[in-house]
């Protein structure tokens, strides 16, 4: 470990994006053998992926708190849109489209290479939650992205513990898994933060 301090311009980490993604990767030391391992888990966890988004949406569905949030016209979709929670199943067209984004998410997380394109798109997932980037109708407070990445923090690991890999292989991915949340949490974070 090196005893040299490293200087951080801190106004430039909430103006430069990739600056800031440096930053947090430097800090919680998501390395490229983090990557390589989130990478290397993508045809193990890629049949995971229906049952993992069904689980995301079963939780959502079990608090009016989230499931209000997807009342209102999602950006994007074209089709009917629910009169009310009531109303909304979770067979519902603008649900199936929402599972679909979801699907394409987790997918774009363990294949796609980690360049300044992943950091940009990961930042929009925390823009489009706000009522200034995405919908204006959809404000989904943070306190419900929070809980959210949580549920689906504990969904990953639970499912890398299911493949029955070696402790070594399970411990690795656990842990890159974990940074990545982290640092997509930060992006998400920041959006809320805005003055």
């Amino acid at each position: 470990m090196s005893n040299e301090l490293k200087m951080i311009d801190e106004p430039r980490l909430e103006s430069d994006l990739g600056y800031r993604f440096e930053y947090l990767t430097d800090f919680m030391e998501f390395s490229s053998e983090d990557i390589e391992t989130i990478h290397g888990a993508a045809e193990a966890l890629a049949p995971l992926v229906p049952s993992l988004v069904d689980a995301v949406y079963d939780k959502l569905f079990q608090y009016d708190a989230t499931k209000r949030h997807f009342v209102s016209r999602q950006s994007g979709y074209e089709g009917e849109v629910p009169e009310n929670l009531n109303e909304l199943q979770l067979d519902h067209e603008q649900i199936k489209f929402r599972k679909e984004h979801l699907s394409n998410y987790l997918v774009k997380l363990v294949t796609a290479p980690y360049d300044l394109k992943l950091v940009e798109y990961l930042d929009l997932v925390g823009k489009i939650h706000t009522p200034g980037q995405g919908s204006p109708q959809i404000n989904v407070p943070l306190v419900q992205m929070n809980a959210l990445m949580g549920f689906v923090a504990d969904a990953f690991n639970a499912t890398i513990f299911s493949l029955g890999l070696p402790a070594d292989q399970t411990e690795q991915a656990v842990r890159a898994f974990s940074k990545l949340l982290w640092l997509q949490n930060d992006l998400i974070n920041r959006h809320y933060c805005v003055k």
